[in-house]
């Protein structure tokens, strides 16, 4: 089981990840694509990303947006190193700034 990070913790990681966001027990981001093509392309390469990490993201997607949300279930939903580690593969996949 992955111990959660304090809030302290969560606001230092949050720094180094662009427009990243505490809120509600979750770190979040909403991204926005040129269409609904790279969004879903976004996806699918973040989806190979989380798949390897075993550790998937709670996310939606409506035409060009797509938002994420982590934490981590077996952490009681609360946020965790993985996540940050996660969110850490996404802006790296990133090409919408």
């Amino acid at each position: 089981m992955s111990s959660p990070l304090t809030p302290s913790e969560i606001k230092t990681a949050l720094r180094s990840l662009p427009k990243w966001k505490y809120v509600r027990k979750a770190v979040t981001k909403t991204f926005t694509f040129g269409s609904f093509r790279e969004a879903l392309s976004f996806m699918v390469r973040v989806g190979f990303e989380a798949e390897a990490m075993n550790h998937h993201p709670d996310w939606t997607n409506v035409y060009n947006r797509v938002e994420i949300r982590l934490n981590t279930h077996d952490a009681g939903g609360k946020v965790t190193g993985k996540d940050i580690a996660l969110a850490q593969r996404i802006e790296k996949l990133n090409w919408a700034r």
